[in-house]
């Protein structure tokens, strides 16, 4: 079997609802497709949805990464041999793991469906069968984050991401009426985009004691990692490491004794894909620290490829996979259904994804 031919392109698609975090306001994004087709007729699909504010790398610059002169040494080689072909993806693409996560997932796409069964059980077999992802509330006033709260429950959607970290005293007062309102049941996550000092950050302890908040996500910046250690241990264990978490040096140096945090926020998008993604996996079975599978806005191909990952580790505690609920439009199609927020994989071979185009 010889990889024939691979067709990438682009695809601006505007958000239904743009939104606000601590650094920005999002209101569309550029999303990247790959098709990579073999002389068996065998396909394989992958998506990038980079992001220049967290890893450095531009649309731009996953363009160039996908081009026939980025991905020409794949052609005519062999897909089953695909040690070798990860090996080289890593070192050609290291500075593009956007661009690098799209061609591991249709790799990854490519081999099982050659088997013949869906991802997961190609990834070690399935550990979960439906976990509830989060959806997320930008920073927004308390009546519009209220109103998109019951608009997301109404949705059968029980566990939300609220975007903090611009004003801590508007964060506490916001989510002081959020679990009022919505009462003891629905789960809450707040991730702060890194807004916070280190004396804000120990002030959250009580705050999350008080409004039984599932976990906290990058409240300080990545350059203070190590300010991580001085936060309470029990506050530590809360806190979800995402933009402090890019590949398996980082997973290492966050896990060493003591652990500057109790989860680690794996994106395909950030560590290159599915290869690097199960080796942060190791790490983090070796130092007992949760997994939480998160995206940037994505599509359902790569969001796909991120629960297949999820449901092969026992470690998986948390999904926040809600990427491609407020895309527009999206090219792919397929690879999970949501069940009253609850995410489900298709049995079907692969990613389970179909592509239009």
């Amino acid at each position: 079997m010889k990889i024939s031919s691979i067709r990438t392109w682009r695809e601006a698609v505007p958000l239904k609802r743009p939104y606000e975090i601590a650094t920005m306001r999002v209101d569309a994004v550029d999303l990247f497709f790959v098709r990579i087709s073999t002389d068996q007729g065998v396909e394989g699909i992958g998506s990038a949805s980079p992001a220049v504010d967290v890893t450095g790398e531009s649309p731009a610059a996953c363009e160039e990464a996908l081009s026939a002169a980025g991905l020409g040494w794949l052609e005519g080689r062999d897909p089953l041999r695909s040690d070798t072909l990860f090996r080289e993806l890593a070192e050609s693409h290291y500075l593009t793991p956007a661009a690098r996560a799209a061609i591991d997932m249709a790799l990854h796409d490519l081999l099982a469906r050659v088997e013949g069964v869906p991802l997961v059980d190609l990834l070690g077999g399935r550990c979960h069968d439906g976990l509830p992802t989060s959806v997320t509330i930008g920073i927004s006033s308390i009546e519009e984050s209220l109103a998109e709260a019951e608009e997301y429950l109404g949705r059968g959607f029980q566990c939300l991401k609220v975007k903090t970290g611009q004003n801590l005293d508007e964060d506490k007062e916001r989510l002081i009426r959020l679990r009022h309102t919505l009462g003891p049941d629905i789960a809450i996550r707040i991730d702060a985009n890194q807004g916070y000092t280190v004396d804000e950050a120990c002030g959250l302890a009580g705050l999350a004691a008080e409004l039984d908040l599932e976990l906290i996500e990058q409240p300080l910046p990545a350059s203070l990692d190590s300010e991580l250690r001085s936060l309470p241990s029990g506050l530590r264990r809360l806190v979800a490491a995402d933009e402090s978490l890019h590949s398996e040096e980082d997973a290492r140096a966050l896990a060493a004794d003591p652990a500057a945090c109790g989860i680690f926020n794996i994106k395909l998008m950030k560590c290159g894909g599915i290869r690097p993604a199960l080796a942060m996996v190791e790490v983090a079975r070796s130092a007992d620290i949760d997994l939480m599978w998160g995206c940037n806005d994505e599509s359902v191909a790569s969001i796909a490829a991120a629960l297949h990952a999820a449901y092969a580790c026992p470690r998986t505690r948390y999904l926040d996979l809600d990427g491609s609920f407020d895309l527009a439009r999206d090219p792919a199609s397929g690879g999970f259904v949501v069940e009253d927020g609850l995410l489900r994989l298709l049995d079907k071979p692969g990613l389970g994804v179909d592509l239009t185009g």
